[in-house]
């Protein structure tokens, strides 16, 4: 492609981008809002700044046509319930009284109503809050906000694009309301939302929008002929409306599928596909369906979702293939850059040269407006950018970075038998009883207690030099010893060290481990204002010493009751990371395996009798589509098991999972063969032990009796009551009691009180069965 092939320039554009600002400023101002030291309007103008800065950062990288409404203060889904009315009823005086706030009680609940469930936005790590709806729900239109954000951007000059999600997908995504019979299918409301979304599109007409994109994520799951059609009938309707803006359905993280027909066929102006990974395939289903004459394609060939360059050439070369299928191509990032840090370049800790093969935010916009500016005026035009490009490729393919012999020596040399525990698990039950003395409903927390700010400051003292390693460890020392104390007076009978000295769950091990990378500012948003700061696998992985054996040990000197040994999964280790993309995702997760299989050993053979593995995101890392499923959880499943089949029948092993639907992969969870296993399970109402139960699992299980992402306290006789509709589903003798997740993010007040209240319930239940705790 030396020359200009295509008719028109090509737009670049991005169809999101991350919230918090550069040095996570939305964060600070929203908690600021809660704790009550920053105002309404304060937050309002930070907000403000932040979508301009965004928005002028984008166009200043080339981005022609920046996207207006995926900003949000707290999710974009919650943002859709509030643009079509959906507001629970339990919310809506709240609500109705003051927006912000009731925006914020959907979200994180208060003192006396809970919040909407939240769980995993398809396969990432991204948490939204779930629509409650009803056959009683009442839509109504307020585009206040998207309307807002549209004039916004164009005072500024700028061609923007709102983004709003999708009808379909906004509807599949929900749950019926509490009250609300299970077998009540959202969907059917799609008739009465329909006019709705038509409102919203005439509102932004009238206010200057030229398009507006509605983004259908859901279509690339499997999906019924009856939800096939309801997509068909949606953007009918919303595509034969007169008064309307120009109308781009966008798909991405996975291949289309039976929906891909449906949706060329629509009366709509344009469809933006992702050509990422597995999604590559929409390439060859486009030209089957005879591609989108008359229509708009915006080609994500970006990958939105990981950290590693573009390969430009391969790019354009996609670009060049689909310039024959539709009336125009422009050039995208494969879906929001949400979900990716803001900016590479201000990494000072990692190798410049490394720094090369990393693209964040910022360097994907440059690449999407490099391959626009290629697609339009032809290779002559980037000649600069694709040589340094395939410099920075070569580069890191020729790494010693990448490729550890040792590693993949021993990787090889696994063998079936070294992935399965020594006993199965009836005997290693009784083994587990007889040496642990545990209560029936014995009690316990998922790892973490509250990160306060002393802690914090400790971290950031010992960076900065202020204080020295010893002086540093004597604080974490005294941190474990009051957490152990608070646990045995409060009644806990299985005991964490409370994790002080950890950073992040996947940060602290990839922090120990080669072949990984830490960022300083690679901040993503998680949920809400929780970021995390994924660290980069860059490499094969191995152990050169133990990570967690001291503190752990430590702990259980202080007491006579089972301390349990704290890792992370390498699923997990893989799915919140940033993972290599240059061999099979398998390949790496039994690289992670054995380097945490040595650590299991250690903590073993150093006196810990319960050890905890968490996995937490193997049903986020679920491929979307039915049959990418099978091979993903083979090496999933195997990976657990290689981590933990090297102990004894009498040491105990846990995993936790939390905030994701379960019901489609229990008999994984069974595979996994951990002797107990925790889930979210409380604002769920013990939906997932009744999952368990229908599956016939056999194992120990502790559905969580405490939400902990929300800042209200249970009582102990709501505990009581989830207890109770837990032992519905699953055998005394077989159930636990604990949170749903860790308490990093917890204060100290209320994690003690609903710790209390948490020991109390159990206390009462085990009475009420005729069986004396401790």
């Amino acid at each position: 492609m030396t020359t200009k092939t295509a008719a028109a320039a090509a737009r670049a554009t991005v169809y999101g981008y991350p919230r918090q600002g550069q040095q996570r400023e939305l964060k600070k101002a929203i908690e600021g809002y809660w704790k009550g030291r920053v105002t309404a309007d304060a937050l309002r103008a930070t907000a403000a700044e932040l979508r301009r800065t965004n928005w002028q950062d984008l166009a200043d990288a080339g981005i022609t046509e920046v996207p207006t409404g995926d900003f949000s203060y707290y999710d974009h889904v919650l943002d859709t319930s509030v643009m079509v009315g959906a507001i629970p009823g339990r919310h809506r005086a709240a609500f109705d009284a003051g927006t912000l706030d009731g925006y914020f009680a959907m979200a994180r609940g208060t003192r006396d109503v809970a919040p909407l469930e939240m769980t995993k936005w398809f396969d990432t790590n991204y948490h939204y809050l779930v629509p409650e709806l009803g056959p009683d729900t009442v839509f109504t239109a307020d585009s206040t906000r998207q309307v807002a954000e549209l004039g916004e951007a164009l005072a500024l000059g700028l061609t923007p694009r709102p983004v709003l999600v999708g009808p379909v997908t906004y509807l599949l995504l929900a749950k019926p309301a509490p009250g609300v019979s299970a077998d009540f299918d959202p969907l059917t409301l799609l008739d009465r939302l329909l006019p709705v979304y038509a409102e919203v599109l005439a509102d932004l007409r009238a206010a200057g929008a030229e398009w507006v994109q509605l983004d259908e994520p859901a279509l690339v799951q499997d999906r019924t002929p009856a939800e096939l059609n309801a997509a068909a009938r949606a953007y009918r309707d919303l595509g034969g409306l007169t008064d309307r803006p120009k109308l781009l359905v966008a798909s991405y993280f996975d291949r289309l599928g039976d929906a891909l027909p449906v949706l060329a066929k629509a009366p709509v102006d344009g469809l933006a596909l992702d050509f990422t990974g597995a999604a590559a395939e929409n390439l060859d289903a486009l030209a089957t369906v005879g591609g989108l004459p008359g229509k708009r394609l915006v080609a994500g060939v970006v990958n939105g979702r990981n950290i590693w360059i573009n390969d430009l050439a391969k790019s354009l070369a996609t670009l060049g293939t689909l310039l024959g299928l539709a009336d125009r191509v422009d050039v995208a990032a494969s879906c929001s850059l949400l979900h990716v840090p803001l900016d590479a370049s201000l990494e000072r800790d990692i190798d410049p040269g490394i720094v090369r093969w990393l693209a964040f935010a910022r360097q994907k916009t440059a690449e999407v407006a490099t391959l626009a500016k290629g697609l339009t005026q032809g290779t002559d035009a980037i000649t600069a950018e694709l040589a340094a490009n395939k410099a920075d490729l070569a580069s890191r393919a020729a790494s010693p970075i990448t490729r550890d012999p040792a590693v993949r020596a021993r990787a090889s040399a696994v063998t079936d038998a070294d992935a399965r525990r020594s006993q199965p698990y009836p005997e290693r039950t009784a083994a587990q009883r007889a040496h642990l003395g545990l209560p029936l409903l014995p009690t316990t927390t998922i790892g973490s207690f509250p990160q306060t700010t002393e802690l914090r400051t400790a971290r950031a003292d010992l960076r900065a030099g202020r204080i020295d390693t010893e002086g540093y460890e004597e604080r974490i020392r005294n941190e474990i010893r009051e957490v152990v104390s608070f646990q045995e007076k409060t009644g806990l009978d299985v005991l964490v060290h409370g994790e002080p000295e950890r950073n992040d769950m996947v940060q602290y091990f990839a922090e120990q481990l080669t072949g990984y990378l830490a960022t300083q500012h690679g901040w993503v948003q998680s949920y809400g204002t929780r970021y995390v700061r994924p660290p980069v696998l860059a490499g094969d992985i191995s152990r050169p010493e133990p990570m967690t054996v001291r503190w752990t040990t430590y702990a259980q000197s202080l007491s006579d009751r089972p301390v349990k040994g704290m890792l992370t999964g390498p699923v997990t280790m893989l799915a919140w990371s940033f993972v290599r993309d240059d061999q099979p995702l398998g390949d790496t997760a039994r690289h992670v395996a054995l380097a945490l299989r040595d650590e299991v050993v250690d903590l073993e053979t150093n006196g810990t009798s319960v050890i905890q593995v968490d996995e937490p995101a193997l049903r986020e890392t679920l491929p979307l589509r039915a049959a990418d499923r099978p091979g993903y959880l083979a090496w999933a499943t195997e990976a657990f098991r290689l981590t933990t089949s090297g102990v004894r029948p009498d040491t105990q092993i846990h995993t936790h999972m939390c905030y994701a639907e379960f019901g489609d992969i229990v008999q994984a969870i069974d595979d996994l063969d951990a002797d107990v296993i925790s889930l979210e399970a409380a604002r769920s109402h013990m939906q997932v032990a009744h999952e368990l139960a229908e599956h016939g699992y056999p194992r120990e299980a502790g559905p969580g009796v405490y939400d902990i992402h929300s800042p209200r306290v249970p009582d102990a006789a709501e505990a009581a009551a989830l207890l109770r509709t837990g032992l519905e589903a699953i055998p005394a003798e077989r159930l636990w009691v604990n949170p749903d997740c860790g308490l990093k993010t917890r204060g100290w007040p209320e994690t003690r009180a609903s710790l209390e209240n948490l020991v109390a319930a159990a206390r009462t239940v085990r009475a009420e069965i005729g069986t004396t705790g401790s």
